[in-house]
């Protein structure tokens, strides 16, 4: 039997250049997902088997550029370089030929076994476009494989072309981008100073020239840590002075310069635009969602009509998730005589648990839509719109990415800030982040919605939650920028790529990504939470409450009433018992202990428990009042939390708008305050910054309480 050859493939291209689609048209469901070593950037690796070869995909991140300033330029260009796949398949956007060339400029100073995918070939010859590949191949030196992962185009003949460069059936010339003479004289130079030393030996030497007159900081860091720095220095100062007094520029400039000279010369060469006709459907859209007057609401009205799907969708399915649960936990109650192993089953796991992964639909819908929005095209034009509105509160019109992806998840979006250069920006950016509802937050949302409001009204409630977020934000921002940030905000300029219909597969692998994220951390940090608080729940046990409730139930045994009405009686003793119980254990003495903090926002001292737990995670707040007022108000049967949130006399409507206001904006969880610390550098700014989303949260769920209460 022949042993099957193994080929390490790195998929890399500009962002929306379709790089996401290919990889899961080529890997399937086997795929994984975790970070890159060192970095919070989503690492995307699967494989497949095709003709006696296990091809592993690495999907690296979408990147304009392999200078290093984001993640994740770093992230492709050091696996690119360290991990040396064996073969770099560049995916270009067919339609946007010529954007996508610049990096494909950069991949060949690599001069690494390069494969070019021209996808959405589709497209182009919808389009009229008429690209000559033969041609186009002989410029980049790199074979070109048309392709569409949205129609399934040209998967088979890429594979085949992957399986011949990797063997060296397909010569791969390398062509190295040539420059003008004046650059060139340098790059040699300097090019020779670095192949005579040793330790630089894993780098190509003409690329860490051109990346020395780039002035690549990185790259600056790697050479002058050997002796040859000294000489190597020189060369620099000499073409620095050159470009000046040649060319009244540096040497960054002109290496640009001539890498668009030679993208323009094959465009010109190779490429034929059809000539201008009547406006696309594209520039129908824009004229509406990039309105001046217009573009704003139709944002709004977009967003709406997400959470309204969200809540029509996914009620039935949590009503019957919710129904499995409680049936789960009245076939297990009779089977389990210990008291112990009941209350933790039933009390602490399905109704701490259960009562976080019933809102699991709603969860998949809501970044279904949002993936839907992000593929399309719509959000690069939501984030062109909010721009206007940005500069007003002092931001920079990029820092309305991190804010979107802080919907998501705090974590990726305070490290996506390291997209903006100007410090002060970057600061105020990480500072709203938390303020924007991440999805760890939305089950309270849907827990307290779906308790007090119908299906309609819960959906706008939740839209206005979301929107008092991004006000607090920008309001935040405002204070800063015009206090202890003040600075100008750098000009935005937001590529617009065209509307596209998304591939089911790319919208709905987002999704599941998010939803796996989810049910992992329901099964490992939600079930460690929910199983501690059980234990301060239920510890320590008062034996002269233990006393008393036996005293009482012999009482009630023995008295001349009827069956029925005794039955009533023990179970309001068994309720009333369990709540002094509760009392007296120490999460219930920790929340008296808070209850006078609370109490003017409606909330008491058992919520207050579920507030702390929830600086761990903030489903934790869900799963915490479920275990709580599972041990505190039932009779040993699973009962839906909705139900009884309702049928208690201390929690109201008002209540629930009250503790949504301040889940919001309350401090954020334990590892996004590390990540906050890691990036800001010093705790000050970020324990300030806690004080601070604290002092917010009470003020603004105090005056949402008491207008809550005149309402009703």
């Amino acid at each position: 039997m022949s042993e099957t050859r193994e080929i390490r493939v790195a998929l890399a291209g500009n962002p929306n250049c379709g790089k996401s689609s290919l990889f899961n048209l080529l890997t399937g469901s086997h795929q994984k997902v975790g970070n890159f070593p060192g970095v919070t950037v989503e690492k995307h690796e699967g494989y497949l088997d095709y003709n006696g070869y296990r091809i592993t995909v690495v999907d690296l991140p979408g990147t304009y550029s392999l200078t290093p300033y984001s993640p994740e330029e770093i992230v492709a260009r050091e696996y690119i370089i360290q991990e040396r796949p064996d073969v770099v398949v560049n995916v270009l956007e067919g339609p946007n030929i010529e954007r996508s060339l610049l990096f494909t400029t950069q991949l060949m100073e690599l001069e690494v076994d390069l494969l070019v995918a021209l996808n959405m070939i589709d497209e182009v010859k919808a389009k009229g476009i008429t690209i000559e590949t033969k041609q186009l191949q002989k410029l980049l030196g790199s074979h070109i494989v048309p392709t569409s992962a949205k129609k399934n185009i040209g998967v088979e003949s890429l594979l085949d072309h992957v399986i011949r460069v990797s063997g060296k059936d397909i010569e791969v010339r390398k062509n190295k981008l040539f420059f003008r003479d004046e650059l060139e004289v340098a790059i040699s130079k300097i090019t020779e100073l670095l192949r005579k030393q040793p330790e630089l030996e894993g780098f190509n030497p003409r690329w860490l020239a051109i990346k020395l007159l780039e002035n690549d900081r990185a790259v600056y860091h790697e050479v002058q840590q050997y002796p040859v720095w000294l000489k190597v220095e020189l060369a620099l100062q000499d073409a620095l002075r050159e470009a000046e007094r040649l060319f009244d520029t540096d040497p960054e400039v002109l290496i640009s310069e001539d890498r668009h000279a030679f993208i323009r010369g094959a465009m010109k060469e190779c490429v034929r635009q059809p000539e201008e006709g009547k406006a696309t459907l594209t520039d129908h859209i824009d004229r509406i969602v990039l309105n001046r007057v217009l573009g704003l609401p139709v944002f709004l009205l977009v967003v709406w009509t997400i959470f309204q799907l969200t809540f029509t969708l996914g009620s039935p399915v949590m009503t019957a998730l919710e129904w499995c649960f409680g049936m789960i936990a009245s076939l297990a109650a009779p089977l389990l005589p210990n008291d112990f192993l009941r209350s933790i089953l039933i009390d602490a796991i399905l109704s701490g648990v259960g009562g976080v992964m019933v809102f699991l639909p709603n969860i998949v819908l809501l970044f279904i839509g949002l993936s839907f929005l992000e593929a399309s095209g719509y959000m690069a034009r939501a984030a062109f719109v909010i721009d206007r509105v940005m500069h007003r509160f002092g931001l920079h019109g990029k820092s309305f990415i991190p804010m979107i992806t802080g919907f998501g998840c705090s974590i990726p979006a305070i490290m996506a800030t390291r997209t903006l250069k100007n410090p002060t920006d970057r600061l105020a950016t990480i500072m709203i982040i938390p303020f924007m509802s991440c999805g760890a937050k939305l089950p309270v949302y849907v827990l307290l919605t779906g308790a007090f409001f119908a299906p309609l009204d819960a959906a706008n409630v939740m839209f206005g939650i979301y929107l008092l977020g991004i006000a607090v934000g920008l309001l935040t921002a405002k204070l800063l920028k015009s206090t202890v940030l003040k600075s100008d905000s750098e000009p935005f300029v937001m590529e617009l790529p065209p509307y596209r219909w998304p591939t089911v597969s790319s919208v709905f692998f987002q999704a599941k990504m998010k939803a796996l994220m989810y049910i992992k951390k329901a099964g490992t940090l939600i079930l460690a939470a929910v199983i501690v608080i059980w234990a301060a729940s239920n510890y320590p046990h008062s034996a002269a409450i233990d006393a008393r409730f036996a005293s009482e139930k012999t009482s009630i045994e023995q008295s001349g009433h009827g069956e029925t009405e005794k039955k009533v009686r023990l179970q309001e003793l068994d309720v009333r018992t369990k709540g002094e119980q509760l009392e007296y254990s120490v999460a219930g003495r920790a929340g008296k202990v808070l209850e006078p903090l609370i109490r003017p926002l409606g909330f008491d001292w058992r919520i207050g428990i579920a507030l702390v737990t929830g600086v761990t995670a903030k489903e934790v707040v869900v799963s915490t009042l479920g275990t709580i007022y599972s041990i505190g108000n039932s009779d040993g049967s699973h009962t839906e939390l909705k139900s009884v949130l309702r049928s208690d006399p201390s929690f109201n409507r008002a209540t629930a708008l009250s503790l949504m206001v301040f889940v919001l904006l309350y401090i954020p969880c334990v590892a996004s305050i590390g990540v906050m610390k890691k990036e800001v550098g010093q705790w000050k700014p970020v324990l300030l910054y806690s004080v601070y989303s604290l002092a917010v949260a009470w003020v603004l769920s105090f005056i949402v309480y008491r207008l809550a209460l005149l309402m009703q």
